[in-house]
């Protein structure tokens, strides 16, 4: 067998920095979506002569929950229907990790209650604050549907083509022949 048709994994360094940029990628998108949102709400409050900078919390939101897909894509979350339609399978993956996300969001309660000595029940009485989980939970589940949209795009396109195509362009040839 020659060494032509003989795959070598990645090894420690290769596979640590592709998780790294993956990372960084899906966290930055996310913390762009977030913050534009925390900028509208900020200059919503303005108008009232309120004053809002919470940037902190999408920037947070941003790393734990770029972790938290980056974990749920590691053990094959979503990937029931991956040989069906983009659409199907964006909608399928945004379903099943903001089923993740909230199934974090309630473990982060329950450790939170233990952690500060607190009853679990004391952490979810939310007496008042329904409308802001439920926005900010609409809001986190919204942004994943682009997310996925492109992450989907890129699997069904190969490693890094998406990529290319965003970083350097079609082909010469693609853009010959639509002249």
């Amino acid at each position: 067998m020659s060494s032509e048709s003989v795959q070598q994994k990645p090894g420690f360094r290769e596979r640590f920095v592709h998780e790294l940029e993956q990372y960084l990628l899906v966290t930055a998108f996310l913390f762009f979506f977030f913050g534009s949102f925390t900028v509208y709400r900020r200059l919503v409050l303005a108008e009232y002569q309120i004053g809002y900078l919470d940037y902190g919390w999408a920037l947070i939101k941003a790393l734990v929950l770029g972790k938290v897909i980056l974990i749920g894509e590691l053990l094959h979350v979503g990937e029931r229907f991956h040989e069906r339609p983009l659409l199907v399978s964006t909608l399928w993956k945004t379903l099943a990790f903001g089923l993740l996300i909230l199934a974090f969001a309630v473990l982060e309660r329950v450790v939170g209650a233990a952690i500060h000595h607190r009853p679990i029940a004391e952490e979810f009485q939310l007496a008042g604050h329904w409308y802001e989980l439920l926005a900010r939970t609409n809001l986190q589940v919204v942004a994943l549907i682009p997310l996925f949209a492109f992450r989907e795009l890129g699997r069904v396109l190969g490693e890094g083509k998406l990529k290319e195509l965003f970083l350097a362009g079609p082909p010469a040839s693609a853009g010959a022949s639509s002249r």
